[in-house]
């Protein structure tokens, strides 16, 4: 009877409770930018209705650059006014509101990003969005109840309930019996960098073997390591959608997989193109291509790749992942996951750079520390031998300058 009650008063402490001072202040931020944005906004569309704002400048852009500013616009408006209520709720103590509205502005902050690096690519404009997006992150996993409750607990048993289950073999599987795994950041990681490694080394045996039979080709999409993040992302993406349907009937296992991946291979061919004008597959005049950026083949092989993943791979990537002592794996986990944004950010500003010489718009006369690092390090030989399956077309992005 104690018990329940204690666990009922942990519940209340963690689902309310007043945050500290410098949440606090934040909250006050947040309700003040995303005021001062809004009032920003009406007065911007107060001059262009009364005629003094021309938008002459935009009309030689193409339709898909006027529906990426469509987006961004709206993403800015709701971003601010959801600012703004994130502020009364951090002030107000709400952590369970708190954090199920900081998780919807991660995604519309990551999708607001995506935007902007469609129009104007890697430059200082998106740092200060990158830095609210690092902030909703901390605060919702600062503000979520459930990892409220966890680390007030964690002072008393992670360390011996994390051995037990290490001993057990089950570290990492979801407790609550909802899902296969529990979708937290230390397992996502480790799916995503295992499988950016698997993806690569399938896709390598399939082009030297049926491709082009003998001939290799690199076809890594990073600067450094052997990684395929089109293939670590597709897997992150079916782990989170797949994870309650582990135990589920295959045919819909392969349905859901080979949609989630036709749609994700589409939409990374179409930001690659609209963003730096990349095209790194083209599978037009293929059974059941859609625009040349998927096919029916390889929605079914991402079907196949799903079902085999959710069944027999992921068991056993846990089984290798559970090898990293147990008082270690944070540690590890963290340097593993700097060293991964460290090479992907350097990869999209090299490619960056590479847009820029290809489309005559690189500023040689007053050029960043990175572009200079990156002109110097990963100039076009070294870029197209990396990126051996890339073509670069900067007439068919969207971006504004």
């Amino acid at each position: 009877m104690v018990d329940n009650q204690n666990g009922s008063e942990g519940k209340a402490q963690g689902a309310t409770g007043r945050y500290p001072l410098v949440v606090r202040l934040y909250g006050l931020l947040a309700i003040a930018g995303g005021a001062v944005q809004i009032l920003a906004f009406i007065i911007g569309g107060f001059l262009l209705l009364s005629g003094n704002v021309s938008l002459e400048s935009l009309e030689v852009h193409a339709v898909t650059t006027w529906v990426v500013l469509a987006v961004l616009l709206v993403l800015t408006i709701a971003l601010s006014a959801m600012f703004i209520v994130l502020g009364v709720r951090l002030l107000r103590g709400n952590r369970h509101r708190a954090a199920t509205l900081a998780n919807a502005m991660i995604a519309l902050e990551v999708a607001s990003l995506l935007c902007q690096l469609l129009l104007s690519g890697l430059s200082t404009d998106l740092l200060p969005q990158a830095v609210d997006l690092v902030i909703l992150i901390v605060l919702q996993t600062y503000s979520d109840p459930a990892l409220f409750d966890e680390r007030r607990l964690q002072r008393h048993l992670q360390e011996l309930e994390l051995k037990q289950e290490a001993e057990e073999g089950i570290l990492g599987r979801d407790i609550t019996g909802k899902g296969y795994i529990t979708l937290n950041f230390f397992n996502l990681f480790w799916v995503f960098t295992i499988c950016c490694v698997l993806g690569l080394a399938i896709e390598d045996i399939y082009h030297i073997t049926v491709v082009d039979p003998g001939h290799y080709q690199d076809r890594a999409g990073l600067l450094y390591g052997p990684f395929s993040p089109i293939y670590g992302c597709g897997a992150v993406l079916m782990t989170v959608a797949l994870n309650r349907f582990h135990d589920k009937n295959p045919v819909l296992i392969f349905l859901v997989s080979a949609v989630i991946g036709g749609c994700f291979e589409f939409f990374t061919s179409w930001f690659m193109q609209t963003a730096f004008g990349i095209v790194a597959w083209d599978y037009t005049g293929t059974f059941l291509s859609i625009d040349g950026r998927t096919n029916g083949m390889f929605m079914a092989m991402w079907g196949v790749l799903g079902l085999v993943w959710i069944k027999l791979l992921l068991p056993i990537m846990l089984k290798v992942v559970n090898l990293i002592p147990w008082n270690w794996r944070y540690a590890v986990t963290t340097v593993c996951a700097a060293l991964m944004l460290c090479d992907c950010l350097l990869t999209l500003a090299a490619l960056d750079c590479w847009y820029q010489r290809e489309a005559g718009t690189m500023d040689y006369s007053n050029p960043s520390a990175i572009v200079q690092f990156c002109n110097t390090h990963y100039d076009d030989a070294f870029m197209q031998n990396r990126f051996q399956t890339m073509t670069m077309n900067p007439q068919s992005a969207a971006r504004i300058g």
